[in-house]
């Protein structure tokens, strides 16, 4: 019998992960790194799982607060803040969608256009928890733009350019999912085919701009996709 999800077990420890959390900028205010895939963003449940990007780096500067999350299996670019104040700046620039944020992902079958955007309402799916649905009624607006980066007609996959204008849980996840190219690796809504094809959700937070929360001025940063 297969395992359920990581996030669907009701206490579940998750695997040690040994790959370093790398810093690409770090200044008084804010501190931005790559995070590796299958590391918490924050500490889960139980101090078996305190190992997280949030614990690591509050190692060392214990003032590190928390502006935005990636999914345990999501890998790339974090920002957090250093200090309530910046918290406060950031957490607003996220708020009001003043930060742009771009993903790469590898899906399923061939994305027949070139681009486009996706705009089905999501809403949690209480009964599934912690999955997400798409619910015309009561489901909240959202919005993702894809590019295609390239297809790979002998594989049968596409490597997208993804932009959430939106924030919901699970967006990029649940949106590809509903065009019928669910991204490889995908436990929570990958066909069980899509979720052999890899050994890790392959999608990855490559780009990350912000206003730097105590100068104003613009920061961008880029990490190129590990798959």
């Amino acid at each position: 019998m297969s395992q359920a999800p990581l996030e669907e077990r009701p206490y579940y420890i998750v695997p040690r992960c040994d790959e370093p959390v790398r810093t690409l900028y770090r200044d008084a205010h804010c501190w931005v790194v790559e995070k590796p895939a299958l590391l918490l963003s924050v500490p889960g449940r139980g101090p078996e799982n305190r190992d997280s990007v949030t614990w690591r780096l509050q190692q060392d500067e214990p003032e590190v607060r928390v502006v935005h999350r990636l999914d345990l299996d999501t890998s790339g670019l974090m920002v957090f803040a250093i200090g309530i104040e910046a918290q406060r700046r950031l957490n607003r620039a996220f708020a009001e969608r003043e930060v742009s944020k771009t993903y790469e992902a590898v899906v399923d079958g061939l994305v027949a256009d070139d681009a486009g955007d996706i705009t089905f309402p999501i809403i949690a799916d209480w009964a599934n928890r912690p999955r997400q649905k798409i619910c015309f009624e009561r489901g909240k607006p959202s919005l993702t733009r894809y590019r295609v980066l390239a297809r790979h007609p002998n594989d049968d996959k596409t490597r997208l350019r993804l932009t959430p204008v939106t924030g919901r849980s699970h967006q990029l996840r649940i949106h590809l999912r509903e065009i019928g190219h669910a991204i490889l690796g995908c436990d929570l809504y990958a066909p069980p085919a899509a979720l052999a094809r890899s050994e890790r959700l392959l999608l990855h937070a490559t780009e990350l701009g912000f206003n730097h929360p105590a100068t104003g001025l613009w920061h961008q940063f880029r990490s190129a996709a590990p798959f």
